[in-house]
């Protein structure tokens, strides 16, 4: 989704559409629980923490001007909603588990590698992200699958540009020295050298 296309949608659910506002929620439901799960680590709690988060946007609706993009703004209160239910349970989680859904990180095509191959490198590539800390996990996800810029993740995150900048490049190097182990060199040097 892009700012363009969300702003009709928002306009409707601003003057109380239902049906755009439940368009809004398809639009963006996947990514807000791969972020709370990355965030929270369990299933059942990133769904509780999507639905708060999508309660409370449709709450704060109103006051929702269109000065950042609707998914930065929207990402920023799921941020901000898994770090309290991180709070309310005062411990990180020992565990997670995997959306099978998700999208690769690294570009995948069939003319490169077999379908076999191409769902043994993704399923390597979201153990390798499991073994990230709850923060690494999350810039991975927005940096690699929402596509976000920093200046967009350090708004969601509330964190300077610069700091997001660091964290991203530490949790890049923890993830391919994790991948290190699991992948054919080429793959962690075409890795590294992306979105850099």
């Amino acid at each position: 989704m892009n700012k363009q296309s969300d702003q009709p949608l928002i306009a409707l659910a601003q003057k109380g559409d239902m049906s755009a506002y439940e368009k809004l929620v398809d639009n963006y439901k996947h990514m807000v629980f791969t972020l709370t799960f990355r965030l929270v680590g369990n299933r059942e709690d990133a769904e509780e923490v999507a639905q708060d988060t999508f309660l409370k946007v449709y709450s704060a609706l109103a006051s929702f001007k269109g000065d950042s993009k609707f998914s930065t703004w929207l990402y920023k209160i799921a941020y901000r909603k898994g770090l309290d239910c991180l709070k309310k349970r005062r411990s990180l989680p020992k565990t997670k588990e995997f959306d099978k859904d998700i999208r690769s990180i690294i570009p995948l095509t069939t003319e490169i590698w077999n379908d076999l191959e191409i769902r043994e490198r993704r399923n390597t590539i979201k153990s390798a992200i499991e073994k990230l800390a709850n923060e690494d996990s999350v810039l991975i996800t927005l940096f690699y699958y929402e596509e976000l810029s920093l200046v967009e993740i350090s708004d969601i995150m509330d964190i300077e540009t610069n700091t997001v900048k660091v964290k991203l490049h530490r949790a890049r190097k923890k993830l391919a020295s994790i991948l290190r182990n699991s992948l054919e060199p080429e793959t962690i040097h075409n890795y590294e050298g992306t979105r850099r």
